[in-house]
């Protein structure tokens, strides 16, 4: 059984979704693959997962680094699992190319390369946005690029953040 709730951000309403396990899924309302494995049947309820990541989202929209973490349970495949382990190791305030994730993807599996495109298309699929910070992620030559909630809200978190980014 999945639970959902509400939170409402500065940069729009989010749909929360946890199961018994962790956080499944976090996405802003109208986004790209909103809601893509919410279960047909769930309940609203605010969960202990959810109070968590609407705690540490309170925390972060204030403009500080959350000192904890969320337990996360994202539904996806083990690839794009694998790259989004990789964005939860992406430092606040710091961006990483996808092809830097597809060197470090390549180097843990022991391969010789990963196409960044393949990288792009699991980042694009991130079911938790923020939490997993898929914002974090710029084109090779650091520009923005892609980002499921729209650019102009990659950018608001990356200024957020306080990330050198280029314009």
């Amino acid at each position: 059984m999945q639970y959902i709730s509400h939170y409402n951000s500065p940069l729009g309403d989010m749909l929360l979704a946890a199961d018994n396990e962790g956080l499944t899924g976090l996405w802003f309302e109208g986004q790209k693959y909103y809601a893509l494995h919410l279960d047909r049947e769930h309940k609203e309820y605010e969960s202990e997962f959810i109070n968590r990541a609407k705690r540490w989202l309170d925390i972060y929209f204030s403009g500080k680094e959350p000192d904890f973490s969320v337990p996360l349970n994202p539904v996806g495949t083990e690839f794009q699992k694998e790259v989004w382990k990789i964005l939860c190791r992406i430092p606040y305030g710091h961006t990483v190319t996808y092809g830097e994730i597809a060197s470090r993807l390549a180097k843990e599996r022991g391969v010789g390369h990963i196409s960044p495109q393949a990288v792009g298309g699991a980042v694009g699929h991130n079911p938790i946005s923020i939490i997993v910070p898929c914002h974090r992620v710029v084109g090779a030559s650091g520009s923005l690029t892609g980002y499921a909630g729209g650019i102009d809200r990659k950018l608001k978190l990356l200024l957020l953040e306080r990330a050198d980014i280029k314009v």
